[in-house]
């Protein structure tokens, strides 16, 4: 079976896997009533998604994690289906998670209700995991330090700059797939268009096993939005957004061609460059606001546009971007 084929494969294992397990995690948070709390300040539509449940992430990590585990243990037997570099991408999702569903059980049921974690506390956390990640990147796994478009071979770069740079994506990505998830199917479309696009890259890199890894994750997305779409079932919770959009990091630094990063993720980059503007904007001219509300989807809602329409536009400009990206790592 060649290399293409065995990560539809994959894809396509996973999302059945997801789908067949999901019915079973709804009743569990519907039952333990873990539901979306919705702040007064979003638009009205959004109340009747009151209580929905959420840390819907965890329908995507544990079926990527078995299928992961599995298929290296294979190794044991001969069989050279994943390689154990993959195993850091997928402990990068585990710890994100962990974070994630720690503010989201603050949100829900912990002393902050409504409100999650501290965002200095979550921030600092994530930031001293992210400095770790890239120490093991770099020492560990020995990663391409970067690749430009229409250069050839690596460009070598200083450990004194890389780490702090691959921890401010590993960090920076978390928090834009954050912000990106507010609206039923956005973040799951949007996060499995970004695994795709990588997972393209990496076969054309010959890194076949990130490959088989990424198109695993896109399978398991595919499943979570079976529930997911709107009107929506459930949601991924920061248990979800924030350990996809670490891992979407971690496999653009280990492909080597993060600086295609934004262009690739322009949809969650463009979501966390508008929520940091109108911080801006409000602090300097004390009051006003550039946006109608951030993130950037609040402010075409408040346009009027519905919620569906907002979905697929900004999918079609993801969709866009990461065929863009695709290209350019190909010059």
């Amino acid at each position: 079976m060649n290399n293409p084929t065995l990560a539809i494969g994959l894809a396509a294992l996973a999302f059945m896997m997801t789908v067949v397990w999901g019915g079973p995690l709804l009743r569990i948070l519907r039952h333990y009533k873990i539901g979306k709390l919705i702040r007064v300040e979003e638009p009205g539509r959004h109340f009747t998604k009151m209580g929905t449940p959420t840390m819907g992430g965890v329908m995507i990590i544990l079926p990527v994690a078995l299928i992961t585990v599995l298929l290296n243990a294979a190794s044991l037997i001969g069989m050279e289906i994943l390689g154990q570099s993959v195993l850091v991408p997928l402990l990068v999702m585990f710890i994100y998670a962990t974070l994630g569903a720690v503010d989201d059980w603050e949100g829900v049921r912990g002393k902050r209700r409504g409100e999650g974690m501290r965002i200095r506390t979550k921030l600092l956390a994530q930031i001293v995991l992210a400095i770790g990640i890239a120490w093991v990147l770099k020492f560990i796994l020995k990663v391409p330090d970067l690749y430009l478009p229409g250069i050839l071979g690596e460009i070598t770069i200083s450990v004194w700059v890389y780490i702090p740079v691959a921890a401010f994506i590993i960090v920076g990505a978390s928090n834009a797939v954050n912000f990106t998830d507010g609206l039923d199917g956005l973040a799951g479309l949007i996060s499995a268009t970004i695994f795709v696009a990588y997972g393209v890259i990496a076969i054309m890199q010959g890194q076949i096993f990130i490959a088989r890894f990424c198109f695993t994750l896109v399978g398991a997305l595919f499943g979570f939005l079976w529930f997911n779409v709107h009107p929506a079932q459930l949601f991924m919770g920061d248990t979800g957004s924030l350990s996809l959009g670490a891992t979407i990091a971690v496999v653009a630094l280990m492909t080597g061609q993060w600086a295609l990063l934004p262009i690739i993720a322009v949809i969650p980059v463009s979501e966390a460059v508008a929520d940091i503007l109108q911080i801006g904007y409000f602090k300097i001219t004390r009051g006003k606001r550039l946006f109608k509300m951030a993130p950037l989807h609040l402010h075409f809602e408040l346009l009027g546009w519905s919620e569906t329409q907002i979905v697929q536009r900004f999918w079609l400009i993801g969709l866009i971007g990461a065929m863009l990206g695709v290209g350019l790592a190909m010059v």
